[in-house]
């Protein structure tokens, strides 16, 4: 993995990521993007063969003008080999994870699916030219075990369930039409598992009797996971362990 491109870089898992691979391999291109540069990792920041570019997944224009800025940094001609969209919302401001019925609202909803699965599409879209190139190349949604229609047996999390789910019709999608534009490649999932975040510290509590990894750690699995995949693995919803996770 040379040429990597990772949206979300400001959030923990994210931003682990792009600073792990940076570590394995100082010579690796590295595009982090997210709303706010200025929050990306030091080692993402610092770095001299990539960068951070502004990218907002409530923007539907930002994608085109990631495309346009990440030209000068990597050529198409040599395209990307891994894209890994880590861009995550389970709450915010006005925006708590649903109990019931009552507690839905249309524009969490709409915050939500922004955020977790449209951005991913747009994204993948804008990027389509770097990812024709005749090399094997890797596009991930980061996604979650809570996005599993058949795995949920608790309900609740409207927005995040659902956006989650999504997120994976969309790489379920993409699975199937990209091969016949960009092979090779290979299309899947992965839950990270539990992690020390911004997005899980207001579970704490319940969490306690989880086993809640590091992000340095998350994305240590989650490479590891990577560097095992290949074309038969398109199309795929797996764990952090690299475990089968049902759609």
């Amino acid at each position: 993995m040379k040429r990597i491109v990772i949206a979300g870089v400001s959030g923990a898992i994210g931003g682990a990521l792009a600073t792990s691979f940076i570590e394995r391999d100082p010579d690796a291109t590295v595009v982090g993007l997210c709303r706010n540069p200025e929050q990306a990792p030091k080692a993402l920041l610092f770095h001299t063969k990539g960068g951070v570019l502004a990218w907002d997944a409530g923007d539907s224009a930002s994608p085109a003008t990631v495309a346009e800025a990440l030209e000068p940094i990597m050529a198409k001609g040599e395209g990307i080999d891994t894209f890994i969209y880590a861009a995550g919302l389970l709450h915010g401001s006005g925006m708590f994870p649903e109990k019931r019925l009552e507690d839905l609202n249309s524009d969490s909803m709409a915050r939500a699916f922004a955020v977790n699965s449209t951005g991913f599409g747009l994204l993948v879209q804008a990027l389509l030219p770097w990812l024709r190139h005749r090399e094997f190349k890797r596009i991930v949604a980061i996604s979650a075990k809570v996005g599993s229609i058949g795995d949920n047996r608790f309900g609740g999390w409207y927005a995040y369930r659902s956006s989650k789910a999504a997120l994976n019709m969309l790489v379920r999608n993409l699975s199937v039409e990209l091969p016949r534009r960009c092979r090779p490649v290979a299309c899947l999932s992965l839950h990270p598992g539990t992690t020390e975040s911004a997005l899980s510290e207001p579970f704490s509590q319940s969490l306690a009797k989880l086993t809640v990894r590091t992000p340095a750690e998350t994305a240590a699995n989650l490479i590891t996971v990577l560097e095992g995949v290949d074309e038969e693995d398109n199309g795929r919803f797996l764990n952090w362990d690299g475990s089968e996770l049902p759609w």
